[in-house]
C-alpha cells in the first residue's frame, strides 16, 4: 500500500508541476490547459499500469520462511542418503549469496534446483570443496532456458552447430545466422529463436566453448540440422538472392569449469 501511495504521489506531483507551468505563462493558458489536462490523465494512467505490472513481483520474492521451507524440503531431499556425520556447515560465501539469490529466483524451478544442488554440495563434507562461490553468480546470470540447455549439453554425446553463410558470385561471404542448432528444441526451451544467444551467454560464463575451426569428423551428425525447416528456409532465401548457401560446421564443448559446475549444480539429484 505504501509503495502504491508513493507512486500515486509521484504522479500527482508531476501533474501539479505541469499545471503550475501552464499557470505561470498566462498568455498561452487557453491553448495549453487542455493539453496539460490530457498529459495529467496520461501520466495517471501510466502510473496505475506500472503499479499493476509490478504487483505480482512482490508475491514472487521469497521471504525467510519460504527459504527455510525450501531448505528443509528440497535441500534435505538431496542430503537424505548422506551420513549425518558428513553434513557440515556450508561456507558463508556460498550459502549466504545462494539463499539471498534464491529469494528472487525460487519460483523458477530449473534455477531453484541448481541452488538446491549447490547448497547440498556445500553441506556435504565429501563434495564441499567443489562448491565454488562463483557458481552462485553463474546461476544468477542464467535464464531458465539456459539452465535446461546446460543440462542437455552435459549429457549429450554430440552437440553440433552450423553457421549459415551467403557467398556472393563476385566473391566474399557473410554470416547469415551464427551457431544454429537443434539444441534448443532438444532441451525444450521456451524461446527457441533465442538458442544462439543462449549459447553465447553460456560461452561468456565459461561453461561451454565453440572453438573456431573445429568440427566432428563424422559429418553425418550435421545432416538433421541441414534438413531442418529453419536451415532449408534460410537456404531458400539466400539462393533467391542469387547467392550460394554455405555451411560452416562447429561443435559445442563443455569446459572444465562447466563440468565442475554441472557436477555440483546440475547433476546432483
Amino acid at each position: 500500500m505504501g509503495e502504491e501511495a508513493g507512486g500515486d504521489n509521484k504522479v500527482k506531483e508531476t501533474i501539479e508541476a505541469v499545471t503550475g507551468l501552464v499557470k505561470a505563462v498566462p498568455v498561452y493558458e487557453d491553448a495549453l490547459q487542455p493539453a496539460a489536462k490530457q498529459l495529467g490523465k496520461s501520466l495517471e494512467t501510466v502510473g496505475k499500469a506500472i503499479n499493476l505490472a509490478l504487483a505480482p513481483v512482490g508475491v514472487l520474492v521469497w521471504g525467510y520462511e519460504k527459504c527455510q521451507e525450501f531448505i528443509s524440503t528440497k535441500v534435505a531431499d538431496r542430503l537424505k542418503d548422506i551420513s549425518p556425520e558428513d553434513i557440515i556447515t556450508p561456507k558463508p560465501n556460498v550459502a549466504g549469496p545462494a539463499i539471498e539469490a534464491l529469494r528472487y529466483t525460487g519460483h523458477e524451478e530449473s534455477l531453484s534446483d541448481m541452488y538446491a544442488n549447490l547448497l547440498a554440495a556445500a553441506m556435504d563434507k565429501n563434495t564441499a570443496t567443489g562448491a565454488h562461490p562463483a557458481f552462485v553468480e553463474i546461476i544468477k546470470q542464467l535464464t531458465p532456458d539456459e539452465a535446461k540447455l546446460m543440462a542437455l549439453l552435459l549429457r549429450s554425446r554430440v552437440s553440433p552447430v552450423i553457421t549459415v553463410q551467403a557467398r556472393r558470385e563476385e566473391g566474399g561471404k557473410r554470416d547469415v545466422v551464427v551457431n544454429l542448432s537443434l539444441l534448443g528444441r532438444d532441451a525444450n526451451v521456451e524461446y527457441l529463436h533465442l538458442t544462439p544467444a543462449y549459447l553465447d551467454n553460456l560461452c561468456r560464463l565459461g561453461l561451454i566453448e565453440i572453438p573456431d575451426g573445429q568440427s566432428y569428423t563424422d559429418q553425418g551428425v550435421y545432416e538433421p540440422l541441414e534438413k531442418s525447416a529453419d536451415v532449408l528456409s534460410l537456404k531458400m532465401d539466400i539462393e533467391s538472392m542469387k547467392h550460394t548457401c554455405v555451411f560452416k560446421y562447429g561443435v559445442v564443448k563443455v569446459t572444465t569449469l562447466g563440468k565442475q559446475f554441472g557436477g555440483v549444480c546440475v547433476n546432483r539429484v
